[in-house]
């Protein structure tokens, strides 16, 4: 794995996707990345102790305790327009536009990944420049900060991830509120509740061109992807009728 000069947002993506063995091999590129990252001494220390601890021990530990956390029920799911729209159908429009804002950065993601899993926007964000980028997380700044108060109520060592995405957005969140909101929230990854989301029927959000060839095999940007076609993620105008158009019109009036 080569990462060296790698972004912070794009560390913080790899830690936040599926953990395999070479993010275990990479262990001290990682800490050196994040020793030279521009956040708060607090946040180093998470981090660091967060890599020490995950790739000193088993990997399929890891691997097991992370299915756990992300890939059973919706509480803590990494696709941020779950915690926005939920399953309604704002939420199918605003995946297609942001599929749209990708494409039109030059972005070509694989066919098995969703535009709105987190690790990929990180990912995307990591390529725009840091201003574009704290834009980007002070969109989901919202997202964010209800994800990282769940994991702190887990006691999950991921939580300090979620708080540099908090501090990177420099967005304002009233952390104290949303931890008296969700503390009587009843657990959605109880046998007894993943049983009720089997049962729902499953929904395509993203049409069928998103299963072609042209759409690659990976998910990354890709060298060409450039920051002047950023276009900050509005979760009201990625939730509009018109929003596909409004993205390529005012990316076309950057370029002008």
């Amino acid at each position: 794995m080569t990462i060296q000069r790698m972004p912070i947002l794009q560390l913080l993506s790899l830690l936040l996707d599926y953990p395999k063995q070479p993010l275990v091999d990479a262990k001290a590129e990682l800490l050196a990345i994040v020793a030279d990252a521009a956040i708060a001494s607090e946040l180093k220390q998470s981090l660091s102790a967060f890599i020490n601890s995950r790739t000193s021990g088993e990997l399929m530990d890891w691997q097991s305790e992370y299915d756990s956390l992300f890939e059973r029920g919706r509480s803590l799911s990494l696709l941020i327009f779950e915690h926005i729209h939920g399953e309604s159908r704002d939420r199918g429009q605003a995946m297609v536009n942001l599929l749209a804002q990708y494409r039109e950065a030059g972005l070509d993601i694989g066919v098995k990944e969703l535009p709105d899993y987190l690790p990929l926007y990180l990912e995307f964000l990591s390529t725009q420049g840091e201003q574009n980028a704290q834009i980007g997380l002070e969109e989901i700044a919202p997202v964010l900060a209800v994800l990282l108060c769940r994991l702190q109520q887990r006691e999950s060592d991921y939580a300090g991830i979620f708080a540099t995405l908090v501090a990177l957005s420099a967005a304002e969140v009233d952390l104290a509120d949303i931890k008296s909101q969700i503390a009587s929230e009843k657990r959605d990854d109880t046998p007894k509740e993943l049983d009720k989301v089997w049962e729902e029927e499953m929904v395509s959000f993203i049409g069928n061109e998103q299963t072609s060839p042209a759409c690659g095999s990976g998910n990354k940007p890709t060298d060409g992807q450039r920051r002047d076609q950023f276009i900050p993620l509005s979760t009201e105008l990625l939730g509009s009728e018109e929003a596909g158009q409004q993205l390529y019109k005012a990316a076309a009036a950057k370029r002008a």
